[in-house]
């Protein structure tokens, strides 16, 4: 049977808060009550658990991260960058995702109330930036990585969004492509409003249609544009997945790529480059931002004061054989 800190004040006949303050070495414990403790903890071999020690300290020694879900093609390497400097830095990390909506949104509400850990870095999920707000306004450290759009009250990381999406449109225009589609995503997405914008700033003219960021979506939306007989000699999909299904829609319709058709995606996650052909597609850098993130958030547990302005990480274009 495990011992507790009940048994260690009984044994010891002082308060639980009395061996919580030895176990914490609060100097307001007087020597012989500490030493009679101490004895008891050795005799009866008991082994305080880290959590408990944390939060008697007023620290968990832990971060959550809250995230809409797991499926995001590019949540992995964000996760994984985070995870690397968390546990880099002897902490922990619990995961929330809002899988069951309002659910889940109460149960992560709760592990808030009990303080179940120091800081939050969030992807924000949707129909939680209230709860987020007030949770930050009280006292919670919060780090974004934003892809809904610049929330100014919060630290956040973000991408160039926007040069990506003009590298994109540049290396179409150099290519000779003169008939652009863009396949966005969400409209109510920040980031697909920077792409948006960014690849009309270079290419003005380019017919757009709404995405969903499914490649389910990018198929139905390719198939549907092919059948109306409407002209293009580029696409240009707000992300990877959107990319892959247009790919296809593409290669049922007898249209060759990059002959016929440039595609060119953005994430680069890592089917990215094993579509048929290759995909070109604007790197996010998505492992740096969990990296960044999570740095931002423990130096502000640490003291730091967290930075004004949201931290901006450069895109990358990956040329590959989709449109070389």
């Amino acid at each position: 049977m495990r011992v507790t800190i009940a048994d260690v004040a009984r044994a010891a006949g002082v308060s639980k808060t009395t061996v919580s303050r030895v176990l914490n070495t609060k100097a307001d414990v007087d020597r012989s009550t500490a030493s009679r403790v101490r004895e008891v903890i050795a005799h009866l071999g008991y082994v305080p658990s880290s959590g408990a020690v944390g939060l008697a300290r007023g620290s968990s020694r832990t971060v959550g991260m809250l995230v809409p879900s797991l499926t995001w093609s590019w949540m992995g390497e964000v996760l994984q960058g985070v995870v690397d400097t968390v546990e880099a830095a002897e902490y922990g990390l619990l995961l929330f995702t809002c899988n069951r909506g309002a659910e889940s949104v109460r149960r992560f509400t709760t592990q808030v109330s009990a303080r179940a850990f120091d800081g939050l870095v969030v992807v924000e999920p949707e129909n939680t930036l209230g709860h987020l707000t007030a949770f930050h306004r009280s006292g919670l450290p919060i780090v974004l990585i934003d892809d809904r759009g610049h929330h100014p009250e919060f630290p956040s990381v973000a991408t160039t969004n926007h040069e990506g999406a003009a590298s994109a449109a540049r290396h179409l225009h150099a290519d000779g492509r003169t008939r652009p589609l863009v396949l966005t995503g969400p409209a109510h997405y920040g980031c697909v409003r920077e792409r948006l914008d960014g690849f009309r700033s270079v290419l003005p003219d380019a017919r757009v249609v709404r995405g969903d960021f499914t490649e389910r979506g990018g198929e139905r939306a390719m198939a549907g544009l092919l059948d109306a007989g409407i002209p293009f000699d580029s696409v240009f999909a707000h992300n990877d997945v959107t990319a892959t299904g247009a790919l296809r829609a593409l290669h049922a319709a007898g249209r060759r790529v990059p002959d016929d058709v440039a595609v060119i995606g953005f994430d680069d996650i890592p089917m990215a480059a094993h579509t048929a052909p290759p995909l070109t597609t604007v790197r996010q850098p998505t492992r740096a931002m969990g990296e960044t993130a999570a740095r931002m958030l423990l130096a502000h547990l640490g003291g730091t004061p967290a930075p004004d302005e949201p931290v901006v990480l450069p895109t990358e274009l990956v040329v590959r054989r989709s449109a070389p």
